[in-house]
């Protein structure tokens, strides 16, 4: 059987599914975030109050993926919904940008790993070191024991994920259970435990937060919105989720309300255990050798006990983040290359696992070059941008599917409908126009990465067999 004729295998069950969402959302932000954030607005309940409007917002989005995921159940997620609606072009470029700079959001975790392990054993070896500096941002790159271990682990869950998605489904799903019980563990403890927790830490903070202003808070819900980034990645899967018209909607809200609760009950615990002078100079861009507001957290209950604890969360966490961004991301140029507009290899299944074995390899491969450049807040920065410039569009086409395939089926109907899609597109808008103000180079950078696809799109157009469908037609007639 040639690979052309292989599909792939439906073995993501509901648990499967609902375990790469949490798992893929619960990552590194919930434990490096709260910093940038309390840093941004300067009052706990501005931060609170960031987390439960990024919160929202996420749900918003989630509900709107939940539709488009069950209305064109097929692998590759936004590419797929962009192609549908408006036609080759933007979903070329979203396969482009998921490729070319979603490879930040797998090398984000591949960092972090390095960076919660340091808790437990200190490897500041640099072998390798040069900063440049482009439009006037500065980027080191380094190679030294971190971005070895980066590196590394990318690698091994890349010959997971190469074995099945069978086995890379059961080990998101033990490793998202482990994750969960550890971060309630952590809250639980803080709650039950801790020697400084005050209530009057949550108070305002005397002449703090008077100045952050709207752009203040616009860059708080950026940093949240990485830690509840993961509900867009199921979708990317779609092909190997069992009932997809059914699990896809309830994997997605439901486990999007999940981490909404978690995230609040912990970050309730962190400001409840901490000053909030504390939780803001916590390990950051601004502060990169101090420890994780959550280790600080943990140190308040466990004391010495706690940094290699906390580490051992921290990496449970980023791992089963970094297995399902790995899975998902590794079916976006899959899907495009079967339509002729990626790379051909990336578009084989292997015959035995029946996974794209080549894009998997790459995919993870490119990500673990960016982990050798950058810091995790200049990653995660990139990544986030990147998804908010094309949730617009995909969300907005909840709206346009419905005038152009009125007739389609529709398991599940965004609820809320057209309020819920536009109030979302209208956050979207505000956050992109927020971070190219506060982040000009930053967010200048991201999107020239993203409009490098144009000038690639006619290349990759002209090897198309003809004997393909236009995009259009087949998504019309899933």
């Amino acid at each position: 059987m040639t690979s052309s004729l292989i599909e792939p295998r439906r073995g993501l069950t509901l648990v499967h599914a609902t375990s790469l969402v949490v798992g893929i959302t619960i990552g590194t932000g919930i434990f490096l975030k709260a910093a940038v954030m309390a840093q941004a607005v300067g009052t706990p309940a501005l931060v609170l109050g960031a987390w439960v409007v990024a919160g929202i917002i996420a749900i918003f989005g989630a509900l709107s993926f939940a539709e488009l995921g069950a209305l064109l159940p097929q692998a590759g997620g936004e590419y797929v919904y962009l192609r549908a609606a408006y036609g080759e072009v933007p979903g070329f470029l979203y396969v482009f940008n998921s490729f070319l700079v979603g490879g930040a959001s797998i090398s984000a975790y591949g960092a972090a790993v390095a960076i919660f392990l340091a808790d437990i054993y200190r490897f500041d070896s640099v072998w390798f070191e040069r900063t440049l500096h482009p439009f006037g941002s500065t980027y080191t790159f380094q190679l030294g024991m971190r971005q070895v271990i980066a590196v590394g682990v990318i690698a091994l869950f890349a010959v997971i994920n190469c074995a099945g998605v069978l086995l890379g489904g059961r080990v998101q799903t033990l490793l998202t259970a482990a994750k969960v019980i550890s971060i309630l563990a952590v809250a639980g403890g803080v709650f039950l435990f801790s020697g400084s927790a005050d209530w009057g830490n949550l108070a305002a903070v005397p002449g703090a937060g008077a100045g952050a202003g709207l752009s203040g808070f616009g860059a708080a819900l950026f940093a949240a919105l990485w830690a509840y980034s993961g509900w867009q990645f199921l979708p990317m899967a779609a092909s190997e989720v069992q009932q997809p018209e059914r699990n896809l909607p309830r994997a997605i809200v439901g486990g999007t309300l999940l981490v909404l609760a978690i995230y609040l009950l912990v970050n309730v615990a962190y400001l409840y255990a901490l000053p909030f002078w504390e939780v803001a100079s916590s390990n950051s861009t601004a502060y990169p050798d101090a420890p994780s507001v959550a280790a600080k957290t943990v140190q308040t209950f466990l004391g010495a006990k706690a940094a290699p604890i906390a580490a051992l969360i921290f990496l449970v966490s980023s791992i089963g983040a970094l297995n399902g961004t790995i899975l998902a991301r590794a079916r976006v140029p899959y899907a495009a290359a079967r339509d002729g507009l990626f790379f051909e290899s990336f578009g084989r299944l292997n015959p035995r696992t029946r996974v794209p074995v080549i894009s998997i390899v790459l995919v993870s491969g490119w990500a673990a070059l960016l982990a050798a450049s950058g810091t995790f807040d200049q990653l995660t920065n990139m990544a986030v941008l990147s998804y908010a410039i094309f949730w617009t569009p995909v969300v907005l086409s909840v709206i346009v599917l419905r005038r152009k395939l009125p007739d389609a089926p529709r398991p599940y109907r965004v609820w809320g409908y057209p309020f819920v899609p536009l109030a979302f597109v209208l956050v979207m808008a505000w956050i992109v126009v927020n971070a190219l103000v506060t982040r000009p180079t930053e967010s200048a950078a991201t999107i020239v990465l993203i409009l490098l696809g144009l000038p690639a799109y006619p290349l990759f157009r002209r090897r198309r067999p003809a004997s393909l469908p236009p995009a259009s037609a087949s998504a019309a007639s899933e």
